[in-house]
């Protein structure tokens, strides 16, 4: 039997207890969407998913400061309340579900999430480009609400180019 290096072992450990936390969160609390990453007009929900995933960094320098992780890009899985995959997520960012339908967004807001230190900003984005027909045919907007995880890794970044992953959870609501 093969033996998982003792990081990987870390981070699978990390994403169970993620897991774990999510999931005892979704049923004890709905974290209610700021003003803020409300889109003007009314809206109407498409559909809301459940994230699991890891946003990626990689180390770099910026002129003349020492190295630091910096934001790469965004890998995770959306699931609707039956556990079924609904959507893939990646960077652009960018969202494609398996009918072929697929986003492209923008931030247009963040704000901090207050429920949770130490979690990625909650984020209202703005669709902007669309293709095929399907799920994702009609949405206009995406929040990225009640987010666990995924700031930059605690190790310190020693080269550049070396990249880091943060496991995450979060409740991406489509709207249209």
């Amino acid at each position: 039997m093969p033996r998982i290096p003792s990081a990987s072992r870390l981070h699978m450990a990390s994403a169970a207890m993620l897991a774990l936390a999510w999931t005892a969160t979704q049923t004890a609390f709905a974290q209610t969407v700021p003003d803020t990453l409300q889109p003007a007009g009314t809206h109407h929900t498409v559909a809301s998913l459940s994230a699991t995933g890891v946003q990626i960094y990689v180390c770099k320098r910026d002129g003349d400061k020492p190295l630091a992780w910096a934001f790469k890009a965004p890998l995770a899985d959306l699931y609707d309340a039956s556990g079924k995959l609904v959507v893939k997520h990646a960077a652009g960012p960018s969202w494609e579900a398996p009918d072929g339908s697929k986003i492209t967004g923008k931030v247009m807001r963040q704000a901090a999430n207050t429920a949770e230190a130490g979690a990625i900003p909650l984020l209202l984005l703005q669709a902007t480009t669309v293709g095929g027909s399907g799920l994702l045919s009609g949405v206009h907007y995406v929040q990225r609400l009640q987010t666990h995880g995924g700031i930059a890794p605690a190790q310190p970044c020693t080269e550049e180019g070396q990249e880091g992953r943060s496991p995450y959870l979060a409740q991406y609501v489509f709207l249209d």
